[in-house]
Formats: C-alpha cells, structure tokens, sequence
C-alpha cells in the first residue's frame, strides 16, 4: 500500500515539473513575441493558457484524492497541500503571460517606443527564478528556495527602474503615455511572476523545514 502511495506521489511530482516546463514556456513566448512583435506568437500563448489550467485542476484533483485515500500524516500530508499551492502559483504566472501577450498586441498597433533592453533581461531573472524554485521543490532543497527569496530585490529593482525611464518618456512627450503605460504593466507582471515564484520558494521551506517563513526576513 505504501509502496503504491509513493509511486503516486512521484507521480504527482512529475506532473507538477511538467506544469511548470510549460509555464516557463508560456512566460519565455510571451517576451519572445513582445521583443520580435510577433501577434501570432502571443496569440498562441492566449490560446494555450487553457493548458496550464487544466493541468492546475487536474493536480489539485489528485493531491484531494491521494489525501482522502491515503489520509496522509506529517510529511507526505506538507508534500500534498504544499503541492497543490505551488500548482495555484504556477496557473497565476501563465496568467500573467497571458497578460504580456494581450499588452504585447495592443503595442503592436503602434510604433516601438524604445528597444527592449530591461524588459528581457528582468524576464531572465524571473524565469530563473521560477525554475530554481521548482528545482527546489523537486531536490527538497531549502537553502535554494531561501536564495530565489532574496533574489526577488533584483526584480524588484528592475520594476522600479523601468518605470522611472517610462515616466520620463511621458513627461517629455503625452503622446508615449499609452506605450509607456502598457509597458510598465508589462513589468509589473513580470515582478508579479517572480512574486510568484518566491511564494513557490516559501512553500519549499515549510515542506522541508516545516517553517512557514511568509512576511519574515530569511
């Protein structure tokens, strides 16, 4: 019985690595199609949105069906509720990619503002961020998913950055205001997903240390 219970759970965690392969996938298209403004591309990612959603109920269903068979205690218990938040994180970052892409076809209607330099590089540093959050989970490593935490101050930074250049731009000339605006919202999606993915790095540490480190210095 046992035995089955852990081949489920493995099960599970391949499911969850799977959803966030796509989500990083959805996250990286998204800024692909902005950067080469490229509306197929971000219609594609719209469209493939319903994916990541399906696969969010889908491991939801299973972590409440494993809990309800099984009636797991201490650890594996942490592992199932655990899992079923960090699959709620990852449907909120695809999400957000879908955001990217929407914003990223209304600029399209309209001439570049300006070349696209922050913006990827703060897409960069949120995607690796969600991947080293994920692989955290995976290798139960907390002192990993305590260093995505910290990581969030450089996306943080960005944001504030990118934002003080925009605003310059729509006090120089109203006619950018616009443009400017759908590009901050661009990066403020963008810091969301790193949010995200330091939710996912918090959830990693209650798995494996059984603290929950939410609103605390780490």
């Amino acid at each position: 019985m046992q035995r089955h219970f852990d081949e489920e759970l493995a099960t599970l965690k391949e499911k969850i690595l799977r959803m966030g392969a796509m989500v990083e996938e959805q996250i990286a298209n998204a800024i692909k199609a902005l950067v080469e403004r490229d509306p197929e591309l971000a219609q594609r990612v719209i469209e493939n949105d319903h994916r990541v959603n399906a696969m969010d109920v889908q491991i939801d269903e299973d972590c409440l069906r494993l809990i309800a068979l099984h009636q797991p205690m201490a650890g594996d218990l942490r592992f199932l509720t655990t899992a079923m938040k960090i699959s709620t994180e990852l449907e909120r970052m695809s999400d957000l990619a879908e955001n990217i892409s929407e914003r990223s076809i209304e600029l399209n209607e309209e001439p570049q503002l300006k070349p696209y330099i922050d913006i990827p590089r703060m897409a960069q540093e949120a995607l690796r961020m969600v991947k080293e959050s994920l692989d955290a989970f995976v290798n139960r490593n907390s002192e990993l998913a305590r260093s995505v935490c910290k990581a969030d101050d450089v996306i943080d930074d960005l944001n504030h950055q990118i934002f003080r250049e925009l605003l310059s731009f729509m006090i120089e000339d109203p006619q950018t205001t616009t443009r400017a605006i759908r590009i901050s919202f661009i990066s403020k999606y963008l810091e969301r997903i790193a949010d995200h993915a330091t939710n996912i790095a918090e959830l990693v540490v209650y798995l494996v240390e059984g603290k929950i480190i939410r609103h605390m210095d780490v």
